[in-house]
Order: structure tokens, then sequence, then C-alpha cells
């Protein structure tokens, strides 16, 4: 059996246990959700369900990780090494989102972090990462064009403003989708499946095995987030998708796919950025409510089948996405 698909298990085997064990002390410490009194009237009985679930997949990511440094420590110590900072960048997302978190459920404070603060720390952890990175001897800033198929070689004061705007853009983005029962964790399980198969293609390892990770820990959670959920991510388990997703692209050399794989985060924030400035400059709503998915919701559609269209819509675009890399 291949590593990848191995660890795919193992991972998925420890998120399963983790959420068991899990679930039920943030029940008992009323870790519950907070419902917005603007949001659908549906989903005001949601209210108490535990949150803070974030720090189940990252449990299971970061044991699974673990295993995969020893695994590779002596056959591929780049690759081992990778691991560890992808590992590492997961840990700084979801501390970022799990602070919002702590400041709205347990300390009360219905605004969490300040969108500015929650700005400045998603983007000290991105500068980080990507100095890190672009300063690396074997790393380099080229990036692959998926259509023309070609690699660009982007000047380093550019290509880290670039990369940083990724990992700002792919994290809210994916904050924004966590709003429907099972809906950020289908669309990004999904989305990694991707970006593991092109890892696995263009032979970039860590992507390949971190990505694996990534589906067994979502895959796990799912079963506990799925319609009607037994626990939501919260801002710590949504913070650190995107940011891990987001960090896999960089690694391929291939942050622009996002804008294709990703296209329904990218979608649901575009869709709250038009309803705040049409509704500044006219005091009129383009969407019955945003981000979008609470506009398909108004219009009549249920959970299940908001994940379920968003979930097709990301698979025939992951399979398009695979298409123009290879």
């Amino acid at each position: 059996m291949d590593f990848h698909i191995l660890i795919l298990l193992i991972t998925f085997g420890i998120s399963v246990v983790t959420a068991i064990i899990t679930i039920p002390i943030l029940r008992k410490l009323k870790i519950g959700q907070f419902e917005r009194e603007d949001g659908p009237e549906s989903h005001l009985n949601k209210k108490g369900t535990p949150t803070m679930g974030g720090i189940i997949m990252l449990i299971a990511i970061i044991i699974a990780s673990v295993i995969a440094y020893v695994y590779y420590y002596r056959m591929d110590p780049d690759t081992s090494i990778d691991i560890a900072i992808i590992a590492a960048s997961a840990l700084g997302f979801f501390i970022i989102g799990f602070i919002d978190d702590y400041k709205k459920v347990v300390l009360k404070d219905t605004k969490g972090l300040l969108p500015i603060h929650k700005l400045l720390g998603l983007l000290i952890i991105s500068v980080l990462v990507i100095i890190h990175l672009a300063l690396s001897n074997n790393f380099g800033t080229e990036i692959f064009i998926p259509i023309l198929k070609q690699y660009i070689i982007l000047p380093i004061w550019a290509y880290i403003p670039f990369s940083i705007l990724v990992f700002l853009g792919t994290t809210n983005a994916v904050n924004l989708t966590d709003g429907v029962d099972g809906l950020a964790t289908s669309i990004v399980l999904i989305i990694s499946t991707c970006l593991a198969v092109i890892g696995i293609l263009f032979e970039s390892y860590e992507v390949a095995i971190f990505g694996s990770i990534v589906v067994g820990a979502c895959l796990g959670f799912l079963i506990f987030n799925l319609h009607k959920a037994k626990v939501f991510m919260g801002d710590s388990g949504s913070l650190m998708l995107g940011g891990v997703v987001a960090l896999l692209s960089i690694y391929l050399k291939m942050p622009l796919i996002m804008l294709i794989v990703a296209l329904i985060p990218v979608l649901e924030a575009i869709s709250v950025i038009l309803q705040v400035v049409y509704f500044k400059k006219t005091g009129k709503r383009i969407f019955k409510m945003a981000p979008l998915h609470h506009h398909f919701e108004l219009s009549g559609w249920n959970e299940n089948k908001v994940v379920s269209v968003f979930c097709v819509i990301t698979l025939v675009l992951c399979i398009i996405a695979i298409i123009c890399v290879i």
C-alpha cells in the first residue's frame, strides 16, 4: 500500500476517534455555537451545537504529520522538513482562529477578534511562511500557468506579496464558506484530494502526503459535521484549512490553480464584498443574504442541496484543473 493512502487512512481513524472523545467534552464545557440574529431563521436551532471543532482536525493532522516526518526522515529529509513546515503553518492559522472562537464562545464577545486584528494575525503567519520559502535555496519563485502549461519566474519582490495575497484570500474565502453543515469540510476535502493527485503526478511528495493527511482529517470530521451537524469547525478549523490548501498550492508552484478549484469559496467571498459595497451605495441588496450559500437557502434550497450542488461544481472544477496542468 502506498504511504499516502496509508497515512490518509491513519489520519481518518485518528480524526474519528478524536471527534468521539472531543465532542462530549466541548458539550460539557458548553462550547456552543453562537448564531447571528440576522442569519437564516432555520439556523437558529443550531445554537448551542459544539463548535471549535477545528481542534479535532488539528490533532489528527499533527499526529499524522509526526508519523509522516519520521517515515521520511531517513529516506528523504527534505520532504520530512517540508511536512513539518506545513504542519507548523497549519498550527499557526489554527491559533488565529482559536483566539477568535475563544473570544466569541468562551468570553461571550460576539464580535470575536476585530477584523483588523484577525487580518494582522493571518498576515504575520503568511509572511513568516513565505519569507522562509522564498529564501530557501531549493524553493525558487516560479509560478505555473495552468492553461499555458509553463512556468514564469517572478522577482522575489513580486513573489512574496503575491503569495501572501493567496494566503489571505484563501483563508478568508474558506472561512466565509463555513456556514452550512458540512459545506466547508466537503469543499476543502475535494480541493485537497485534487492537490494531492497533482502532487503525485508532479512528484511533489510533500503535497501528496500532506494533501492525503488533510483528506483523512476532513473525512473523519465530516462524519460528525454533515447535516444535522454534531459539531462545527469554527474559525479555528476554517482558517487552518484555508491556510493549508493555500500553502499546498504554493508548494506545487500553482497558486493560480486556486482560482479554478476554489471557485466556490472565491464566489462566497465576492458575494460578501458585492453585497456590502452595493448596500452602502444604494441601500439595496444584490443577494437575499450573503455569503452566497445563504442566498440559495433563502431561495428555497435546503442545506443538503446547497452542499451537494456546491460539491459537484467543485469536483468538476478540480477535474478541469487537473486536465489544465497535465
